[in-house]
């Protein structure tokens, strides 16, 4: 259906039959299921090219070493006084803000 709305001399002229209603309402489910489809195959193939990216990098890298932790203090070591008193600051100050 190819309507042109400058051979139409009115606008009150414009009312479509039952006919042209049907082929109007089909061309847009049409429109809707290729839009539907597109999306869809598009969402497939990112599932697909994902999991090829993944197994990919988890069997051609190794995974990054993991660095040492540090030491905890132990109970005969001394802490910093300064950073003492730092987070007592904090928490004190962090309470205040509780209030």
């Amino acid at each position: 259906m190819s309507m042109n709305l400058a051979d139409a001399p009115a606008a009150t002229d414009m009312v479509l039959s039952a006919a042209e209603k049907a082929e109007v309402l089909a061309d847009g489910l049409g429109l809707m299921g290729f839009g539907m489809g597109t999306v869809f195959v598009f969402l497939i193939i990112l599932i697909i090219a994902t999991t090829l990216m993944s197994t990919l990098v988890a069997k051609y890298l190794p995974d990054a070493p993991i660095a040492p932790a540090k030491a905890i203090a132990q109970p005969g070591q001394r802490v910093d006084p300064q950073l003492l008193n730092v987070l007592a600051a904090a928490v004190k100050e962090h309470r205040a803000n509780q209030k």
